[in-house]
């Protein structure tokens, strides 16, 4: 009897995280704010001015600015080992698991480019209308992605769980989506 009640709130428990990570973007109240993390040291540099990935992590090209590097130093800290869930890195930049559009913010945060995580609604209105010379970003109201430096960062259709690097497009048509950046990249 008394293991009994001990199992009842766990299942309460359970049942209220799996509706936790299920929820949308914008349902979420609390933002991740930029005291939080997310803010990327640039690594070592390949020649040219596209990024090479290695061993799943990108390389920034020695010729791209500063918060350009930034923004692949941030993408590459949470491209390996972090899963994906719906809701995930909107509250705190440092999370376990990140959806397509707090993966973005989270990059776009290590360039000092945005201050809070942002759903992908949020992202179709960031920065201005078309491709940036270094960085692309790619919203609609259920889906988000970027590209930085030539390199594709998103959490679908890329190798593993999560966030991550690819080459090339993938399955998303970018016609579908619009496509944002900032003035100076």
């Amino acid at each position: 009897m008394f293991s009994s009640q001990l199992r009842m709130p766990s299942r309460r428990l359970s049942a209220i995280l799996v509706l936790a990570c299920l929820a949308t973007p914008t349902a979420v109240t609390t933002v991740a704010t930029a005291g939080d993390g997310g803010t990327g040291t640039p690594g070592p540099t390949v020649k040219g001015s596209k990024a090479k990935l290695r061993h799943g992590l990108a390389i920034a090209p020695r010729s791209a600015p500063r918060a350009v590097k930034r923004v692949i130093a941030a993408a590459n800290k949470i491209a390996k080992g972090h899963g994906y869930c719906n809701g995930g890195g909107y509250s705190r930049w440092n999370s376990p698991c990140y959806d397509c559009a707090s993966a973005v913010s989270y990059a776009l945060h290590g360039g000092h480019l945005i201050k809070r995580a942002m759903p992908p609604t949020s992202l179709e209105r960031w920065g201005r209308r078309g491709r940036g010379k270094w960085i692309s970003v790619y919203a609609n109201s259920g889906h988000a992605f970027m590209t930085i430096a030539g390199l594709r960062f998103d959490t679908a259709d890329t190798r593993g769980n999560g966030p991550g690097w690819a080459r090339g497009m993938g399955w998303e048509r970018s016609q579908t989506y619009r496509t944002r950046h900032r003035r100076r990249f």
